[in-house]
């Protein structure tokens, strides 16, 4: 039998193949695929999402620049540079200083955190000099002390320095604490003053720089108010 009859005889005797069917064949998945990418673009494009992504964006640039080389990279150095480890102390009186330590770790932080929500909710801005805040921010922890942003940043830098038990890591605070006690009011406050005008000077009036209050500063609603 020539070859091409067997040929023709075994496709015969083959069943019908037909093509496999895609996912994108069966009804309504297409569909619902593309709904699902046009729903996508159009979230990602919406002007609040996009503002809201900006704003993030903004705020984790700062914290990356400024806080965060303060108390993490610039210690993480000083660890490095002097060979300074994280050990339990020898005696009652190091551990009861690691004690210490810990509890300004905790408050340094939530006063940090505190003064970063007022910022970014009541101010409309960041803690950076760069994108400081459009309004004038009274409330949260700023009723008791005038810096609490950066309070909180030197009570974590005094607190690595009580739990670490690092002498290098407290000159480091101290130097931090040098360095704000001359910025802030020879460049910081005459720039507020100039941008807040008289609700600033009231405020300073009745809230300290560094040294909290006992009770809430209660300021008059004004334009420049939160």
């Amino acid at each position: 039998m020539p070859q091409r009859w067997k040929d023709e005889e075994l496709a015969e005797r083959l069943p019908n193949r037909r093509p496999r069917a895609s996912i994108s064949d069966a009804p309504g998945l297409s569909d619902a695929g593309e709904a699902d990418a046009s729903g996508f673009t159009a979230a990602v494009a919406h002007p609040g999402h996009r503002e809201t992504m900006f704003t993030l964006l903004r705020h984790l640039l700062a914290i990356a620049i400024l806080p965060f080389t303060v108390v993490v990279l610039v210690p993480f150095w000083i660890a490095e540079r002097f060979g300074v480890a994280l050990t339990l102390g020898r005696s009652v009186g190091s551990v009861l200083l690691q004690v210490v330590g810990f509890a300004l770790l905790s408050l340094g932080l939530l006063l940090f955190v505190a003064s970063l929500r007022r910022f970014a909710t009541d101010g409309k801005g960041t803690l950076a000099p760069w994108d400081p805040p459009s309004k004038f921010v009274v409330r949260g922890p700023y009723q008791f002390v005038r810096n609490p942003m950066i309070s909180g940043v030197i009570l974590l830098l005094f607190g690595e320095a009580l739990v670490l038990l690092s002498r290098s890591h407290g000159i480091w605070a101290v130097c931090f604490l040098l360095l704000n006690l001359i910025y802030i009011p020879i460049v910081e406050e005459p720039q507020l003053e100039r941008r807040f005008g008289n609700s600033y000077r009231e405020y300073c009036r009745h809230v300290r720089r560094f040294i909290p209050r006992f009770r809430p500063w209660r300021s008059i609603p004004n334009d420049h108010d939160a």
